[in-house]
């Protein structure tokens, strides 16, 4: 029994200290249920990794050239002077990463690796995917056209019955036709025949499950599961990452990924030779078709006048003039090209066409900026693939394409005038020259003027020719833009699902998911469950607990009783020798039962008590002054009989016409509560009540009073003052903790007189309280289970 407290304060203003070893014990004691949920867990997981498909990683590596800083390679040192390689732009690699990752790319990669069509064989468990070892493939005649065109993912399946023969069936498995092999077939996904492959080994029954996909979802997820990375953020090396179920697809894909960048890089790069190329056979048809004219009028001039030669004096003109034709021909043929290059940007219909570089401009600035404009070009077409017309980056590009194409053209406009007067300012010096060779015969200086023209014309072809053979060069001497660094593989080890942290996972899952629902109930819950909650809550004086009954009986203590409820009513039995004053032998001590609501256990306390304190030769009474809702009788199986109601009504009763005794419990007499009354309240202030306890306290060592429940009704007050001591009984896992207030206000308002408090049916399996369950002697008999963690350590 606790009397005082320590460290604990009702009013809270004392911070409770965590006990480690009683909340241990809270889950310790849930323990099967951890272990069930383990194993639960376990099985779960198990059976998720038994039909989940394993994931493999293939990766690969590469540098991504930056042309700029790079230069040239040796082999193309050759061709430096011609400015057909190096100095090129420097590549972007974040714009790079989005080339690589672009729809246009992976969907050249899903159409020559045939990635839209899928094979299945059926399995033990589910079906799998079969990858370069198809018995069987479908081919698609004239295009895969038809594969664009698919709205919807199609399934069939093909059951080989013979070497030559299958049959066609639906998802359902309902026979559609049969058909040979390598016969075309006609559909409403396209035509396509089934060929035989090289793994071809004819199995009766052998279905093989084909899955056309629409060619955009297979875009889209080989798409997102491609990953693209730096190495750092200051480095062009780039690590392409893939994750698929089969290991050998993953490899092809990212091998094919990088090839067809490179083919795409290698395509805009030979663009501005392409358009180059054509510009100058253009030009060399035009002017072939006046070197042609002019050299049939020399031709016919010689035939015509009988000119095998020139005289000295002739000879001697034309050297002059040659001087001035070479610089005539280089103005003639920079004209040329400029009018050329204006003619060609004044066609463009937008803004996404290059223009021919490399064509020897003598104004360094114009080829500057042709360069300038062809890179501009091929970056936003290459960008555009991925992001569209809004995107910032291709706004931008935009912006300065069309402020080089207007500076372009008045550049050029400015040229061509500047060559225009150039080239009149030669032919004046020119004429001057001629004038002073004017005794030359007429027909010689006829010749000349020809001759000229003809070298004029014929240099500028020369010329075309030369930059003609350029262009040639760049086009075949053009490099990826990727050097592959790691060729694409995989370990063969699945990456997902990682098994030992599913198992770890699910395991701590299974743990937890008892801890949880444990900690959310303990923390909901509300109801008073061991002296520990009472004592924490409440200062009033811990008479003890009474264990939960394994038995149906109401009276649970005799002489032979060792179970555990009894010895805590001996137990109490003990106690009340320290709670009861000291009064004459000759006087009887009365203990009132009483609780805070009905359902509590008083007359369980009660009639157990008076029992326990009868088996110590005391004289003893059990008086029941519940009138409103008695329960004594009715515990020990008796009919009702006069009582108490009765003697306060009837002055012809005395107590030994109310008083009676059962066989059960020698020693003790027992006064019952009588017909409910209509105002016990009133009854219980009459006289009689007074005369009832001077003359049973004259009789008895002990009066046990069963009352009313004191937060219900007023009875229990109106009586209080006939107490020597009241046991305040609260039932374990049935009261609200918040209930207790009431016996600490009546405790401190001195209401109810030497008050303690008993908790009735607790759990002593739990381990609360102190335990019980022992005898005497050889006959100890331990009826109390302790939990498994308890048995281990006593």
């Amino acid at each position: 029994m606790q009397i005082h407290k320590e460290n604990i304060n009702f009013n809270g203003n004392e911070e409770p200290t965590l006990n480690i070893r009683e909340e241990l014990e809270k889950y310790l004691f849930h323990c099967k249920w951890f272990v069930l949920g383990g194993f639960v867990a376990l099985f779960v997981a198990f059976m998720y990794l038994r039909y989940s498909t394993p994931q493999y990683v293939a990766s690969t590596s590469i540098l991504i050239k930056d042309n700029q800083k790079s230069g040239i390679s040796k082999e193309l040192e050759a061709f430096k002077d011609m400015g057909i390689v190096g100095g090129g732009s420097a590549n972007n690699t974040d714009n790079e990463i989005e080339i690589l990752k672009s729809r246009k790319i992976i969907g050249a990669v899903v159409d020559t690796l045939n990635l839209t069509t899928l094979y299945f064989e059926e399995g033990r468990v589910k079906r799998t995917e079969v990858y370069e070892q198809n018995p069987i493939q479908v081919v698609f005649g004239e295009s895969n056209e038809s594969l664009i065109k698919v709205k919807n993912d199609t399934t069939f399946s093909i059951n080989i019955i013979s070497e030559n023969k299958f049959e066609l069936k639906d998802f359902a498995d309902n026979l559609i036709s049969v058909h040979l092999f390598d016969e075309m077939l006609n559909s409403a996904i396209g035509d396509f025949k089934v060929q035989k492959t090289n793994k071809f080994n004819f199995k009766e029954g052998h279905k093989i499950y084909v899955t056309i996909l629409k060619r955009s979802k297979v875009i889209d997820s080989y798409k997102s599961a491609v990953n693209v990375n730096t190495v750092d953020k200051n480095s062009s090396v780039l690590t392409l990452s893939f994750k698929y179920p089969i290991k050998e697809k993953a490899v092809n894909f990212l091998d094919e990924l990088v090839a067809q960048y490179n083919r795409d890089a290698i395509k805009d790069k030979n663009e501005v030779s392409q358009k180059t190329k054509t510009f100058i056979d253009e030009r060399l048809y035009a002017i072939g078709k006046d070197l042609n004219s002019i050299q049939d009028r020399v031709k016919n001039f010689k035939t015509d006048n009988n000119i095998t030669g020139l005289s000295a004096e002739g000879e001697l003109a034309l050297q002059t003039a040659s001087l001035n034709n070479e610089k005539l021909i280089a103005i003639k043929t920079q004209l040329n090209i400029a009018e050329g290059v204006l003619e060609n940007i004044s066609k463009q219909s937008n803004n996404d066409e290059t223009l021919p570089q490399n064509l020897g401009f003598s104004e360094g600035s114009i080829s500057q900026s042709i360069k300038a404009y062809n890179e501009l070009v091929v970056y936003k077409n290459r960008l555009s693939v991925n992001a569209g017309d809004k995107n910032p980056q291709i706004i931008q590009y935009q912006k300065e394409i069309n402020s080089l194409k207007v500076n372009l053209r008045n550049s050029i406009s400015n040229l061509i005038t500047s060559l225009e007067t150039q080239y009149d300012q030669i032919s004046r010096e020119a004429n001057k020259i001629n004038s002073k060779v004017s005794a030359i015969p007429v027909l010689e200086r006829g010749y000349i003027n020809i001759g000229r023209e003809q070298e004029i014309i014929s240099g500028l072809y020369s010329y075309l020719l030369k930059k003609k053979e350029e262009t040639a060069i760049s086009l075949a001497v053009t490099v990826p833009n990727a050097k592959i660094i790691d060729v694409a593989y995989s370990d063969g080890i699945p990456v997902s699902p990682k098994r030992k942290i599913i198992f770890l996972g699910a395991l701590l899952l299974g743990v937890l998911i008892p801890f949880m629902i444990i900690y959310v109930k303990d923390l909901l819950d509300t109801k008073v469950h061991t002296r520990k909650d009472v004592e924490e809550l409440t200062t009033v004086p811990f008479m003890g607990d009474v264990p939960h009954s394994e038995t149906n009986e109401k009276i649970v203590i005799g002489n032979d009783s060792r179970t555990s409820t009894a010895e805590a009513f001996r137990l109490i039995r003990t106690n009340l020798d320290f709670m009861l004053p000291n009064r004459d032998s000759n006087v009887g001590q009365t203990i009132f039962i009483t609780s805070t609501t009905s359902g509590e256990g008083k007359s369980f306390i009660s009639i157990n008590l008076a029992a326990a304190l009868s088996l110590s030769n005391k004289k003893v009474l059990l008086v029941g002054l519940d009138l409103r809702a008695p329960k004594v009788t009715e515990y020990l199986g008796i009919p009702e009989r006069k009582g108490v109601t009765n003697f306060i009504t009837n002055d012809s009763l005395s107590l030994k016409d109310i008083k009676f005794s059962i066989p059960e419990i020698k020693g003790l007499d027992i006064i019952a509560s009588g017909v409910i009354p209509p105002n016990p309240a009133e009854l219980l202030l009459s006289s009689k009540v007074k005369e009832l306890f001077e003359e049973v306290k004259k009789d008895y060592d002990y009066i046990i009073v069963d009352t009313a429940p004191v937060n219900l009704v007023t009875d229990t007050l109106l009586i209080s003052k006939y107490a020597d001591m009241f046991l305040y009984v609260s039932r374990a896992n049935y009261l609200d903790k918040r209930m207790l207030n009431v016996a600490q206000t009546l405790y401190n308002e001195k209401k109810l007189p030497n008050m303690a408090i008993v908790l009735n049916d607790t759990d002593m399996t739990r381990g609360y309280g102190y335990g019980y369950g022992y005898g005497y002697g050889n006959s100890y008999v331990e009826t109390v289970k302790k939990p498994w963690y308890k048995r281990i350590l006593s």
